[in-house]
């Protein structure tokens, strides 16, 4: 009997899974930041749930911010790369728009609703990604 996770050993197949979830995550939150998201974060999920990959967590200024961004994401993910979403919520009220890709789950906020929520500090066993392009951003006071 075997008694491992399935999560405990990769095979072919989720090395793929893996793989082809982190390509849209941040091509997700690549596009978030081309649209002026704030506080962009991505979140290695795959060793604290086996429901999905990776969390994107983005800040928008405004309900048409936040609109903007979540569209632009869907073309992105669904046109330029062929994925499709799974469900969305909150779009109507734009304070926290949910996308489900399946393995990849965007959560678009406005300030008030992500500090209420706190998804970073609710998920603090998953692991940060560092996003490529966070390196030549200038931080605060620089």
């Amino acid at each position: 009997m075997n008694l491992t996770s399935p999560l405990s050993e990769p095979t072919p197949a989720s090395d793929t899974r893996a793989e082809r979830s982190l390509q849209l995550a941040i091509a997700a939150a690549r596009t978030a930041a081309d649209n002026r998201g704030q506080n962009i974060r991505l979140l290695d999920m795959r060793g604290v749930t086996p429901e999905f990959d990776y969390f994107v967590i983005v800040t928008g200024n405004s309900r048409r911010q936040l609109h903007a961004i979540s569209e632009e994401i869907d073309h992105c993910l669904e046109d330029d790369l062929g994925d499709k979403r799974i469900g969305i919520e909150g779009y109507s009220e734009s304070r926290w728009i949910l996308l489900d890709y399946g393995s990849v789950v965007v959560h678009l906020f406005d300030q008030e609703t992500r500090d209420y929520y706190a998804l970073e500090d609710l998920w603090q066993d998953s692991k940060p990604v560092e996003l490529p392009w966070q390196d030549d951003e200038p931080t605060a006071g620089e």
